[in-house]
């Protein structure tokens, strides 16, 4: 009984270390994916309106990259991205 209850106990601590490490690798430092979607504006042929969504878009992102927020500011640069086309 104290083999199952300690291999249990294993796997639930195991278990956390890929959710923590899975969140932490999940998110792309904010800085890189900014400097990417910064230069796929620069080529991207927008309606006005899909170049005001995509700067608003980045504002945001900013913003929440300077609150050390990347998942967010990561989210954000990813909607720019899909409204560009990449």
């Amino acid at each position: 009984m104290k083999k199952i209850i300690a291999a249990a106990i294993l796997t639930v601590i195991a278990s956390i270390g890929f959710v923590v490490s899975g969140a932490h690798a999940a998110a792309t430092p904010c800085e890189e994916m900014l400097k990417d979607m910064r230069t796929a504006k620069a080529t991207a042929k927008l309606s006005d309106a899909d170049m005001t969504k995509v700067n608003d878009l980045e504002a945001k992102a900013i913003e929440r990259c300077n609150a050390d927020d990347d998942t967010r500011s990561d989210k954000f640069l990813a909607d720019a991205m899909k409204i560009m086309g990449k």
